[in-house]
């Protein structure tokens, strides 16, 4: 005997998908400016000028506020209102793009991305918890699914957006649409979420209060970590001292770590719950997720500069040699959060080796290949990766967040994107730094094509290193998932 299903829970769960695409497109709109801008950072350059230290503040000054904004953002959605804080930080988002589209210098076009940054650390957070909020049981591994593939799509097409954007507005000012197109489509945002996202939403038990202390030192730390990163271009201007930084940050984590739990044995709720650390399901997945994200956003970058700057060729080719990495990242993301719930970690453990193997092979094919015929064999090996790829970010989301409290979602989302923003810096300074100081090292910034492919080979090499790294944090996590059963 079946059951049918009423017109009130049509119209609920319709809503409740609605609901998600609009979580959905916001979170692509903010991940696209992670990787849409690398693709114009030739074309700034020449219209502002600047340098090595200006233009990787542009992508790794985004990357630093949006880790700082995430925590408290996050905090906040959880104990006030998610939808109200989403919309802040939508509406912030446009206003920061503005800001970055009439930039008439450099200095102010930094400023504009940091404050980009931070609106888009006030949205995210809110978007994982809204999903967290919305689905349930094995219909969460399905939306997670669905977000994977969306975020897959966003962070590889991105590179091929802006070089369409560049190409239509030329090479001098086009830079400027890959933040003018921000507007209309938030516009479009705010609309749909003022209609469709939950008014009402669930909050913990008990006193809970905004840890101002603990969300202060955290910032600190988090910031003192990011920052010599962030600073590092492999020019021969970087200054040493800025590795003093990280002394900063042992001392703030060692201050977090002990205020969080005073404020615990007080009876108050602190910024981060260390129980939730305690979930070996959340630990280990924000540790692959960290470990993957410093190296993906570092490859992108490293194409990108090796296409444009080694290769000659334009904005717009060089972008879309990342598109098959993006249509088999979203083919496998939906896939996996199909099968997530079956094969568990598995699944993040194919994705790993096949995301390593896909960008290794690139390494023969830059230091072997013609020069006619490398975008192409790049493009079809990023197609391996890119399957890989989307095995593992909407299966690791879905695994790390399976056991957290809905109530503590947005938080929890925070740490795991601190986590992935951390990784992003770091992976991108030392893949990047590693690519232009051998640039320096062999006197290369307009020399020949040899001297680019070795700066390739060194920076991708590190890139695997990474994943590697991923892959031996998946196989422990999947030894440790299989103990008990043995």
């Amino acid at each position: 005997m079946t059951t049918q299903t009423s017109p009130h829970e049509l119209h609920a769960n319709r809503v409740k998908w609605q609901s998600f695409w609009v979580c959905a497109g916001v979170a692509s709109l903010t991940i696209l400016d992670l990787s849409k801008v690398n693709v114009g950072l030739p074309s700034i350059e020449q219209s502002l000028g600047g340098g090595a230290t200006e233009l990787q503040l542009i992508v790794a000054g985004y990357a630093l506020a949006f880790g700082l904004a995430l925590v408290p953002s996050g905090r906040l959605g959880d104990l006030k209102s998610r939808r109200n804080m989403f919309l802040i930080g939508l509406t912030s988002f446009m206003l920061a793009s503005l800001l970055c589209a009439v930039a008439p210098t450099i200095e102010i076009l930094v400023i504009g991305r940091i404050l980009q940054g931070i609106a888009a650390g006030i949205q995210m957070p809110q978007v994982l918890g809204l999903i967290q909020q919305l689905f349930q049981g094995q219909e969460r591994g399905k939306a997670f699914g669905v977000f994977g593939a969306t975020i897959g799509l966003s962070t590889a097409f991105g590179p091929t957006i802006g070089g369409l954007l560049i190409a239509i507005g030329g090479i001098e000012n086009g830079w400027r649409l890959l933040f003018w197109m921000n507007i209309p489509l938030g516009l479009i945002a705010v609309w749909f979420a003022w209609r469709l996202l939950p008014k009402k939403q669930v909050h913990e038990g008990g006193a809970s209060s905004l840890d101002v202390t603990g969300i202060i030192l955290l910032g600190v730390a988090t910031f003192s970590l990011m920052l010599p990163f962030v600073l590092t271009t492999g020019g021969p201007d970087d200054d040493p001292r800025r590795w003093f930084w990280l002394i900063g940050f042992a001392v703030a984590a060692a201050a977090f770590v002990w205020w969080e739990r005073r404020y615990l044995r007080i009876g108050k709720s602190p910024v981060v719950h260390f129980g939730l650390l305690r979930l070996a399901s959340y630990r280990n997945g924000i540790l692959i997720a960290t470990a993957y994200f410093a190296a993906i956003p570092a490859m992108f970058l490293i194409v990108t500069l090796f296409l444009q700057q080694g290769l000659g060729l334009e904005a717009v080719f060089a972008g879309m040699v990342s598109i098959p990495f993006a249509l088999a990242s979203a083919v496998t993301s939906w896939v996996g959060g199909r099968l997530v719930n079956k094969h568990g970690r598995k699944i993040v453990v194919l994705g790993v080796t096949l995301a390593g193997v896909g960008i290794a092979a690139t390494l023969p094919i830059t230091a072997f290949a013609s020069e006619a015929w490398m975008p192409w064999l790049i493009a079809a090996v990023l197609t391996v990766a890119g399957a890989g790829g989307g095995f593992v970010i909407s299966p690791n989301q879905t695994l790390t967040l399976q056991d957290v409290p809905v109530t503590q979602g947005g938080v929890a989302g925070s740490v795991a994107q601190v986590g992935q923003r951390v990784g992003t810096a770091i992976g991108v300074a030392v893949a990047s730094s590693t690519f232009f100081s051998t640039l320096y090292a062999e006197k290369g910034l307009e020399g020949s094509t040899d001297i680019y492919r070795d700066a390739f080979g060194r920076g991708t090499t590190i890139i695997v290193a990474l994943l590697a790294l991923a892959l031996v944090l998946s196989l422990l996590d999947l030894r440790k998932r299989e103990l008990p059963a043995a």
